[in-house]
């Protein structure tokens, strides 16, 4: 995704943004040029098309890279609106750069020789970690994805689906351009963890859980919640299906920490409780990162 920039020039959060997109090209491309470039993995967007035209004629991977994406800007700005920010530019402009100028001073050698596995694992990780602060940053490097978003518009294929498509599409016109299966197999897993590492970047770790309690004590478990854990809650009215009994459901968000305190709690009390441990992906609000915090980030 794109979006336009609205920080005031020259202010904090404006370097903070371009540090951010500096940053994470350079670190984009050294993840293609250290590791994917060299073994030929294609993982997907116009850098992936570039080193299937660097290993066949030679053609620089950052200058593709660049060459298509102005194109593609020029679509996107057309088909799409004004979604597309300077920041955009100055993203895939840098990490076209950076690629080309690290290939001439380091060369087209793999920094791991003779270990494509391991190569394409930490080259998904660091593609991951660079994409994922350009994105931090309210940017994109472009690529595939103004075409994922113009399919999406005209077609109503979900986005990530559209973006997988295009992706696959490239994987294979690399399997074809070097008629090599294991290098679609190495692509896939530098795809797979590129897009796990974005979302540790955007995300973070997630160490808050999410719990469903049932139980006739929920009184008493609702009270350890409120003065010993000093979380808050919610009480739901529910229905057992078999019995047709009223029930309460306890929701609460709490820590890993606190899970196994509360755990061991309804153990004591009511070993025949139902709780439900869900993994929380993030939560805003009291006792927890504020929507505050998460907005100005």
């Amino acid at each position: 995704m794109t979006f336009a920039g609205t920080e005031k020039n020259f202010s904090r959060k404006w370097f903070i943004s371009y540090s951010l997109i500096t940053l994470g090209a350079f670190i984009l491309a050294a993840g293609y040029v250290l590791f994917i470039s060299p073994y030929k993995i294609v993982p997907g967007g116009v850098y992936g098309i570039g080193i299937i035209m660097y290993h066949l004629v030679g053609f620089p991977v950052g200058l593709t890279g660049l060459i298509l994406n102005i194109p593609l800007m020029i679509i996107g700005l057309r088909l799409l609106g004004p979604r597309f920010g300077i920041k955009t530019v100055v993203g895939f402009v840098l990490t076209s750069g950076f690629i080309d100028g690290l290939t001439m001073i380091y060369g087209d050698a793999p920094l791991v020789e003779n270990d494509p596995l391991l190569s394409s694992i930490f080259g998904g990780v660091l593609l991951g970690l660079g994409l994922g602060l350009i994105f931090k940053a309210k940017a994109s490097s472009g690529g595939s994805s103004i075409i994922a978003m113009v399919i999406t518009k005209y077609t109503h294929i979900p986005l990530g689906q559209s973006i997988m498509i295009i992706d696959a599409l490239i994987v294979l016109f690399g399997l074809l351009s070097f008629g090599d299966w294991t290098i679609p197999l190495y692509s896939l897993i530098a795809i797979f963890i590129t897009g796990k590492v974005i979302d540790v970047v955007l995300e973070g770790f997630s160490y808050e859980k999410t719990l469903f309690i049932i139980s006739d004590k929920y009184e008493t478990i609702a009270d350890k919640i409120l003065t010993d854990l000093n979380r808050g809650g919610t009480l739901i009215d529910a229905k057992g299906m078999y019995k047709k009994d009223e029930k309460k459901i306890i929701f609460v968000n709490v820590t890993r920490r606190e899970v196994a305190v509360l755990q061991d709690f309804i153990h004591q009390i009511d070993p025949d409780a139902f709780v439900t441990v869900i993994e929380a992906t993030e939560i805003l609000g009291k006792g927890f990162r504020s929507l505050p915090e998460k907005v100005s980030d």
